[in-house]
């Protein structure tokens, strides 16, 4: 991608994107949301600190939707957790009971 360049002989310093140092192009993509049986959740497991992490996702719903779902398996689980850009953490290794309770809230997930 070929930049502007914004200083040229007998440019004009008076705009405001003269200025401008950001890039403007940098715009977040919308969300689209998807229902729970569109979903193709995918779960992993990583280590941080030596410890064991349960990740889940990613899921397009809205902030709100994934809360509630996160602190409802939180419950159910009995472990702590987090909710980041559309994935869910949970502590220890869990993913196995994860598939289940996501499944009889109506997700789908990838084999």
């Amino acid at each position: 991608m070929k930049s502007k360049n914004l200083f040229e002989i007998g440019s004009s310093l008076d705009t405001d994107s003269a200025w401008s140092l950001q890039k403007q192009e940098e715009a977040k993509p919308l969300l689209v949301l998807k229902k729970p049986n569109e979903h193709a959740l995918v779960f992993m497991m990583e280590k941080r600190r030596g410890k064991a992490v349960s990740l889940v996702g990613e899921f397009f719903v809205s902030s709100e939707v994934l809360k509630e779902l996160c602190s409802k398996l939180k419950k159910n689980l009995g472990v702590g957790g987090t909710c980041k850009d559309g994935w869910l953490e949970f502590q220890g290794e869990c993913r196995e009971k994860l598939k289940v309770l996501l499944k009889k809230e109506g997700y789908r997930t990838k084999s």
